[in-house]
């Protein structure tokens, strides 16, 4: 039962360092994801007579997570998640993942605490192995608020995760690949799954400016009431009230990563990081405040596809990030609906709704990277945000989607978008109804009541910016995307997803499978 060409992952203070390893004895049991044992390479050979086995008595071996003894093994263990029928006309690589992580789950049950990953490479999905992995570390990230509050030796649920590789030669590039996306997809599930007040926008700075202490990533912290009250209005009005209350204060956090030679693109990135949206003055009633603090999700996905850069430190490629963080709170200094605001852009603004506070601490340091654009070599201008019920209403839950120029390439690691286009009607919806305000930012409704109201933001931020002087018939065209991520960042209860990080990793970052 020797399973060679190994790799683990040990958990340690970084919490996900990968290093090589090729002892099978050191793990106490196997978890196997694949489609069929049927389809198993020659080098498993070993495990399909203990699943045929089990099949003869079970016919449910497919459809459940089963787990095996199987003497000679690490463990005398053997779970056994199968991936189910890959269909190509409709299925992804995520039934690689979502098995992975049912695998890992019944192994902590089982007890397993070195458990060892082995996920063939499937012949349509050239990466599922990382995806499986990627999904098997999904299941064992530990929340920040537990881990810290947790006694040293009880800091992470496996001691280790094991990872098998048919090829050593590819072991080294897939653990550099996996540790990398995972310490991502950690930092954006730390900012974005802590509470408010673990998260408040001040803490959220401090530990940015740790995680990219010596690194090649830059950080700077804007903090200045008046500061941002001159750069950035529409922000500023949404943090009127909080700014009453030191530990709730807005931040920006500015970041900039700059590759080797010379830059070919440069991606420029704006993330919604609403600590906590208690939807202000347009308070949200009826149970719909509870998990709102995820509501910072857009600019905790920003900081995490940073730390993506900081591990792999792509060449060529310079990329500029603001996270506006800020808590939407409620109370006597709160902005209101009927307010006029005068953006950066020297747009007047009418107030329709305070619980659209996203666009309005977006729209302004989209503004400002309108302007840094000019400097830039071949700039493509982002908005991330958890933004809209209605991205979830018409594309469903699980899905990120993309407004305007973003060609992704998510499907490889099973980080999918679904495409929107912006319309004439979008900016229509968005022209001020008088002779006071150039610009509506909203109307009354949720988005989810709202036609087209997952789209219409996206024209708000064109218009309130001052890019739709930048169109393609203009003189000066800028490629910009709006990526609304209510949807795919993740389920509450639960877990942060860290979308859209694998999606521009695989575009923007990784070679071509």
């Amino acid at each position: 039962g020797n399973i060679p060409q190994t790799h683990k992952m040990p958990y340690c203070d970084g919490r996900t360092i990968l290093t090589a390893c090729f002892l099978s004895s050191s793990y106490d049991g196997i978890v196997l994801v694949t489609q069929s044992y049927d389809t198993l390479p020659k080098e498993l050979d070993c495990l399909k007579a203990p699943l045929q086995d089990y099949s003869s008595v079970d016919c449910g071996l497919k459809d459940e997570v089963v787990v095996l003894k199987v003497p000679g093994l690490p463990g005398n263990r053997l779970v056994f998640a199968s991936t189910g029928p890959v269909n190509r006309d409709y299925d992804d690589v995520r039934r690689f993942s979502d098995a992975a992580v049912s695998g890992i789950k019944r192994a902590l049950k089982a007890g397993m605490q070195r458990p060892l990953l082995i996920c063939p490479r499937h012949s349509s999905y050239d990466r599922s192995t990382l995806v499986a992995a990627l999904g098997a570390l999904h299941a064992l990230y530990m929340p920040l608020e537990v881990m810290e509050a947790s006694i040293k030796n009880s800091q992470h649920k496996v001691c280790v995760l094991g990872l098998w590789v048919d090829q050593d030669a590819s072991g080294e590039e897939l653990v550099n690949l996996a540790t990398a996306l995972e310490s991502g997809r950690l930092a954006c599930r730390d900012i974005g799954g802590s509470d408010p007040e673990r998260m408040a926008a001040p803490l959220v700075a401090e530990y940015v400016q740790n995680l990219f202490e010596n690194s090649p990533v830059k950080v700077e912290v804007v903090s200045d009431l008046k500061v941002l009250e001159k750069e950035y209005p529409c922000l500023a009005a949404v943090n009127r009230c909080a700014s009453a209350v030191p530990r709730h204060q807005a931040r920006v956090i500015n970041l900039q990563y700059c590759g080797e030679g010379p830059v070919k693109q440069t991606l420029m990135l704006v993330g919604k990081g609403i600590t906590y949206d208690t939807g202000g003055a347009d308070i949200k009633a009826g149970g719909f405040m509870a998990g709102m603090h995820r509501d910072k999700c857009g600019a905790a996905a920003v900081a995490g596809f940073f730390e993506v850069l900081a591990k792999l430190k792509p060449k060529h490629l310079k990329v500029v990030g603001a996270m506006a963080m800020v808590r939407n709170s409620v109370g006597s200094d709160c902005y209101v609906a009927d307010e006029l605001v005068l953006s950066r852009a020297g747009r007047r603004i009418r107030v329709g709704n305070t619980d659209a506070e996203g666009r309005m601490v977006m729209v302004d340091l989209l503004c400002e990277m309108k302007e840094k654009a000019a400097f830039e070599v071949s700039p493509q201008l982002f908005t991330i945000a958890t933004l809209t019920g209605h991205a979830i209403r018409a594309m469903g839950p699980n899905y990120s989607v993309s407004a305007g120029h973003y060609i992704h390439s998510g499907e490889l690691l099973g980080d999918l978008f679904e495409v929107s286009s912006i319309r004439r009607e979008d900016y229509d919806f968005h022209k001020g109804k008088s002779e006071y305000e150039e610009i509506l930012q909203s109307n009354n409704l949720p988005s989810s009541a709202t036609p087209r109201g997952h789209q219409t933001p996206a024209a708000f931020l064109i218009m309130a910016s001052g890019l739709d002087k930048h169109g393609v018939d203009s003189g000066t065209p800028l490629p910009y995307s709006h990526i609304d991520i209510a949807g795919s960042s993740g389920p509450f209860p639960g877990v942060p997803t860290g979308a859209p990080i694998l999606a521009m990793a695989s575009n923007y970052i990784l070679p071509s499978a």
